[in-house]
């Protein structure tokens, strides 16, 4: 329970009487209580991992890169080759020279057909 308290202070003097005399009240109200379903408690040590990679890569409970290396497949001859997750040059197939990924500014964009995954740390 929140409770809000105001003072008034009062005082009672006039100019013959040297001596001051004050009244306090105390006036308490209930905040409502959709105020308290607003207020969420968080668990800062453990949390959740959708929390986790939406957060800047150094400002994570434990820093981690977002980039990655991937293998890839080529549509056309269907060989596999591993291109960094944001490759800044067009990367072309070894054996068909088809172009297999195009950089994006962040993360280069794979072209359609091209079946890739995640390599292992």
């Amino acid at each position: 329970m929140i409770l809000k308290c105001n003072a008034i202070i009062q005082s009672t003097s006039e100019a013959s009487t040297p001596s001051r005399t004050f009244y306090i009240v105390f006036a308490f109200e209930e905040k409502p209580a959709s105020f308290e379903g607003k207020m969420q408690d968080k668990d800062l040590l453990y949390p959740s991992l959708a929390r986790e990679r939406s957060r800047h890569k150094k400002k994570r409970l434990v820093q981690s890169p977002n980039s990655y290396f991937m293998d890839v497949k080529c549509t056309g001859c269907y060989t596999i080759t591993t291109i960094f997750s944001h490759a800044q040059t067009v990367v072309p197939c070894a054996g068909c020279s088809l172009i297999l990924c195009q950089p994006a500014g962040g993360k280069c964009r794979l072209t359609e057909g091209c079946a890739f995954r995640k390599k292992k740390s």
